[in-house]
């Protein structure tokens, strides 16, 4: 909420600019990301946890430090989210790895869309605060407290109190290692296209959001919480997506439900380009938006989880958030550089064009046949 506030108003960054920040903290996942898993599959993933809120909170709240020191540029911000995407590497390909050491596999998905609720919670209130932080006090605190956030993050994940087994002294090359990782991702036949689709769900998506903050912002004018109460939208749908999302896969089949919530993406982003000419669009838009999202995340993800052997999930969680979010960072950058050159309708008609063929992709592959294991 508090970071495009900071970049578009108070640093004056021009579209690319903004298309830059906002790929910063995906970078690391191609840099990163590919190679992340393999150790996390070697070290105590709760230990990997702890210490990637640790970092993320530290890069984070250098972020107002700076700004109140009257030094913030936006290539120090960059540098600053590029460690903070290192940290959020490492930390993400834990967190999903981690999860079927809680639960049996066959409660992947309801454990999933738990997560979600209580994500998606937190994003709801979080927008909806932060506008008004903003507002009042100014992005810089809004983004301390979220530096704060990930503090309490690494103390309540330091809380846990699972037994990791021992994990034998590995003898494999790292590119041994790695390449069994994406043979296991890529040569799956359920795995591998629901990994290329959602690949290009995050060029879609990271393209759509920097087009969505340059035209709320910018061009239609948006107050500070008026965007906040938009993100805010978001989270409620995302928060009733994951509240059925489980009973949605147990009906339709995890693939279904899968392919069903990818429907719901070219709509959405119709109405954000009809927006203009009628602003409350927009908040259609953003329900339908996060409502697909809140059902389509426990779906995809907690299949990821129940078909992957865990001595492999490190690195088959690792690869595929690294490509994502290097997806995601080529989006954004895409997404400042259209609307730089050609303006803000042709770059949202590409953002729905890429959904349409993420939704193809998802589609016409086995995927339509997957089930969680009985």
């Amino acid at each position: 909420m508090a970071l495009p506030v900071l970049v578009i108003q108070l640093l004056g960054a021009g579209p690319f600019e903004v298309g830059v920040v906002n790929a910063a903290q995906f970078v690391p996942y191609a840099v990163l990301g590919f190679f992340a898993g393999v150790f996390v599959d070697r070290w105590p993933r709760r230990t990997v946890l702890v210490w990637a809120g640790i970092g993320r909170a530290v890069s984070l709240a250098l972020i107002p430090l700076l700004w109140w020191l009257g030094v913030l540029q936006v290539w120090l911000l960059v540098c600053l989210l590029l460690v903070f995407g290192a940290f959020a590497v490492f930390g993400f390909a834990a967190t999903q790895s981690f999860l079927p050491r809680l639960v049996p596999r066959d409660g992947l998905v309801r454990a999933n869309a738990r997560l979600d609720q209580a994500d998606n919670t937190a994003q709801t209130l979080g927008p909806t605060i932060g506008g008004g932080l903003v507002g009042v006090l100014g992005a810089p605190v809004a983004l301390l407290v979220d530096s704060v956030s990930y503090l309490a993050e690494a103390a309540l994940n330091a809380s846990l109190r699972v037994d990791e087994p021992r994990r034998p002294r590995r003898q494999a090359r790292l590119r041994t290692e790695l390449g069994e990782g994406w043979r296991a991702t890529y040569r799956h036949p359920t795995l591998g296209p629901l990994a290329v689709s959602t690949h290009v769900w995050f060029v879609a998506n990271g393209m759509g959001l920097t087009v969505l903050s340059l035209l709320t912002l910018r061009t239609m004018g948006l107050t500070a919480l008026g965007y906040g109460l938009l993100l805010t939208t978001v989270g409620f749908a995302a928060l009733l997506g994951a509240t059925l999302a489980p009973g949605l896969g147990s009906r339709l089949g995890t693939g279904w439900a899968v392919i069903a919530s990818l429907v719901l993406y070219p709509p959405a982003w119709l109405l954000v380009a009809a927006a203009p000419s009628a602003p409350a669009l927009l908040f259609v838009a953003m329900v339908l938006h996060g409502f697909a999202g809140g059902v389509e995340n426990p779906n995809s993800l907690g299949y990821r989880q129940a078909v992957t052997p865990d001595g492999l999930l490190g690195r088959v969680n690792g690869i595929i958030r690294s490509a994502n979010r290097t997806m995601g960072a080529l989006g954004a950058l895409l997404g400042g550089a259209v609307v730089g050159l050609i303006g803000t309708g042709p770059a949202l008609a590409t953002v729905i064009v890429l959904f349409t063929f993420a939704l193809g992709i998802a589609a016409l592959s086995p995927l339509r046949t997957a089930r969680l294991p009985g």
